[in-house]
């Protein structure tokens, strides 16, 4: 745990493989609502870059710019032990990364899904990140 204006905070750590979207959507929403408790982190052990367009766009539905966010490296973070570590759903391509605890949540890729099946994969992610805080 790190500390946050006298505080202990949990470091949470979200991969998946491009971190374009899925992983993108939890540190969202884990900085949401998880302020002031929760040090949010992605990442992806191939990224592509760029963050997807349609992830910023069901995102901006509900009031949060992803479009701030950047997609990176697990190399290009913090080298610090994490409190928990959630993969996404990407299988053999998640790294091992130092961690109290690890999860896999194994959600879908929604980037060739239709809206409403994105917007369901934002939801989901939404709940589940809240069920972590």
């Amino acid at each position: 745990m790190s500390e946050y204006n006298g505080q202990q905070v949990k470091r949470i750590l979200f991969v998946c493989i491009e971190n374009s979207c899925r992983s993108q959507i939890a540190e969202a929403f884990a900085r949401i609502h998880g302020a002031g408790r929760i040090e949010a982190y992605s990442a992806g052990s191939r990224p592509s870059g760029i963050i997807n367009p349609r992830a910023i766009d069901v995102m901006k539905e509900i009031g949060y710019d992803l479009s701030i966010h950047h997609s990176r490296s697990l190399g290009e973070l913090p080298d610090v032990e994490y409190d928990i570590v959630i993969t996404m759903g990407c299988g053999e391509e998640c790294p091992v990364v130092r961690a109290g605890k690890h999860i896999a949540w194994n959600i879908p890729d929604p980037k060739h899904m239709t809206t409403e099946e994105f917007r369901a994969i934002r939801d989901l992610i939404e709940s589940k990140v809240k069920t972590v805080i």
